[in-house]
């Protein structure tokens, strides 16, 4: 089977008239633009692949983008009601494989929600819809949070093996985060099939305050609040953009000595969904296992707790997978005498809670 379809998208001839009146004549003969009413474009022709993941269409705006998409499939205009929230009317695994994972943001309706997590939001729509083309793709978000909506994106149909998906954009550098099995220049009209090279996104990892955690507290899928005495760190990229935080504090036990437990940890929305939550959480656990410490996490995050149900760096603790009511009823039994009443209380407000409960153990390579 050949590679490529026999069959020619676009060629066609787009006009429009208009009433030619002494304003346009004036316009015209002030030019070298002769106007007789009538505005014409030829829409660029190529012959796509038969078969592929991800094609994209690029070019500025005005050069038949828009006109080519057609060909591939109607785009998805999507239908949100305003007294539900976006995760009551999309599959929110769909929305937090794309990255809305913050559960604030969830429990939102869609008109009320930010440009970016919009975004987030229509792409999971027309994706529950079976729809495959999407039409000015990126173009109202910031390039950090285009980044991370296209890494998403990509890994989602690779995911589930969705097959001819194509996008229309006028921004290049999605290319780099897609993985394209094409791309359609309609400024050139070249049609190429290579795939471009990733550049490479580092990190650091840096001591704070418990102070920082006022930019990220909104985020955070649990309470507001935290331990005075947690020991916080944030999570910058090689641009000195700041996209996370995590803390951790010692972890009370009768026979476990040496003991930490994460405590609080985020990224902001915009980078949510190409798993940096677990590679910050990571980060922060192997730095005390080199400690010489053991380090313990409680989740009631779904992604974030079947990440770690896959993941060969965390093993599952006694009560994992478990609701709270058993941790509950064995402080009303009094085995938890170090627990203070304010612990006590919160225990008693989320007793039925399912968390996932991992130790980290790192790599065995290591």
């Amino acid at each position: 089977m050949s590679l490529f379809d026999k069959v020619t998208i676009g060629g066609e001839i787009l006009s429009c008239k208009v009433h030619l009146d002494d304003t346009l004549i004036d316009l015209s003969s002030a030019t070298d633009y002769s106007f007789d009413g009538t505005s014409s474009f030829q829409v660029p022709s190529f012959i796509p692949p038969e078969d592929f993941e991800i094609g994209i269409i690029i070019g500025p705006s005005g050069t038949g983008k828009s006109s080519l998409l057609k060909h591939f499939g109607e785009v998805h205009t999507s239908e949100w009601e305003r007294d539900k929230a976006v995760a009551s009317q999309v599959s929110v695994d769909t929305l937090m494989s794309l990255g809305l994972s913050s559960i604030p943001s969830l429990c939102r309706p869609y008109h009320v929600l930010s440009e970016g997590e919009k975004h987030r939001a229509d792409i999971a729509s027309a994706l529950n819809a079976d729809c495959r083309v999407f039409d000015e793709f990126t173009s109202v978000v910031h390039r950090a949070l285009a980044r991370s909506i296209s890494i998403g994106l990509r890994k989602l149909i690779k995911d589930r093996g969705i097959k001819n998906v194509v996008l229309a954009t006028c921004h290049e550098d999605v290319c780099e985060w897609l993985d394209p099995t094409w791309i359609f220049n309609t400024f050139d009209g070249t049609l190429s099939k290579r795939r471009l090279e990733r550049q490479p996104i580092t990190f650091e990892l840096l001591p704070c305050s418990i102070k920082a955690w006022v930019a990220f507290r909104n985020h955070h899928y649990l309470t507001t609040e935290i331990n005075k005495g947690a020991h916080c760190w944030i999570l910058v990229d090689n641009k000195n953009n700041i996209i996370g935080f995590s803390s951790a504090i010692p972890l009370p036990h009768p026979t476990i000595r040496n003991a930490w437990r994460e405590h609080r940890t985020v990224i902001l929305p915009d980078y949510q969904g190409i798993g940096l939550g677990s590679r910050l959480s990571n980060m922060v656990a192997q730095m005390f296992l080199d400690r010489g410490k053991r380090y313990f996490s409680k989740t009631a995050h779904p992604k974030l707790g079947e990440h770690r149900e896959r993941s060969p760096l965390w093993r599952p603790t006694t009560h994992n997978k478990e609701s709270r009511s058993s941790g509950y009823e064995r402080i009303v039994e009094g085995k938890y005498e170090y627990y203070s009443e304010a612990q006590r209380a919160r225990c008693a407000i989320h007793k039925d809670r399912v968390c996932y409960a991992h130790e980290y153990i790192g790599s065995t390579e290591r």
